[in-house]
């Protein structure tokens, strides 16, 4: 929460100075979405054995999360800027029938062992409209094409209290990507918007997809909601995911 705080004070400055030029546009929004997750991770895994399944091992369940988004609309050549920051983390009490091994350290079968999963991330990103597509469209349709980078915060703990067991570990993962963007105005007021960003390399990929519909109101305020879907597959320094979060999102913010 911390880090979400220190993200909406920034937020903050970034409007407040950029409010200022002219020619500069900003929109900012602060939403909710719903969590459902699936797969599996495991920490210093030797085996199969030792990947814990998000629903049968670590019970997690869907959880909430708030977030916050800004995009700044700069002029002429500079490229636009990105930001948006996601607190993801789940944490449940799980039972597996196996050992299995976490991190240095095998933990007993059949005893409760408590875990928890963060995987908050901030992306970043630099992108440019494709020219003159909103005026040959009358405004109805644009693109925007550019680059991402989804910094990772990933912490993961395991606590099994009858055994006196704790093994945890944490990590940064900057994670480049590709990003494209269309926004499509059927009708005044109403807009349809769908954002991809996307990366695949040797054993990782990452695949970030939403799509919202957003209608604005007289003035500088909108309301929006959407879906969302993130697929994960992590393999590196000795952290294996491979996870599928996705779920409903509701926001509402400002543009000027």
């Amino acid at each position: 929460m911390k880090k979400m705080a220190v993200f909406t004070v920034l937020l903050s400055m970034v409007y407040f100075n950029c409010s200022q030029a002219v020619a500069i546009g900003i929109e900012a929004a602060v939403g909710g979405q719903f969590l459902s997750p699936s797969g599996f991770f495991s920490y210093k895994g030797t085996g199969e054995l030792d990947n814990l399944d998000i629903d049968n091992d670590l019970k997690y369940d869907d959880e909430t999360n708030v977030y916050a988004r800004v995009k700044i609309d700069m002029p002429l050549v500079f490229p636009n800027i990105y930001l948006m920051a996601t607190p993801v983390e789940f944490e449940a009490t799980g039972i597996n029938n196996i050992n299995f091994k976490f991190g240095d350290l095998e933990f007993n079968e059949d005893e409760e062992f408590y875990s928890k999963l963060n995987l908050s991330h901030y992306d970043v990103t630099l992108y440019y409209s494709i020219p003159f597509l909103g005026i040959a469209t009358l405004n109805r349709i644009n693109i925007d094409l550019g680059i991402n980078v989804r910094v990772i915060d990933f912490k993961a703990e395991m606590r099994q209290e009858t055994s006196n067991l704790y093994e945890s570990k944490d990590a940064v993962l900057p994670v480049p990507m590709i990003y494209a963007a269309i926004a499509v105005g059927p009708v005044k007021d109403i807009s349809l918007e769908a954002e991809i960003r996307g990366i695949s390399y040797g054993n990782n990929s990452y695949y970030s997809v939403l799509g919202r519909i957003k209608y604005e109101f007289p003035g500088p305020l909108f309301i929006a909601g959407g879906y969302r879907y993130d697929e994960v597959k992590i393999d590196e320094d000795d952290i294996d995911i491979d996870l599928k979060i996705q779920g409903v999102f509701f926001e509402s913010g400002v543009s000027f």
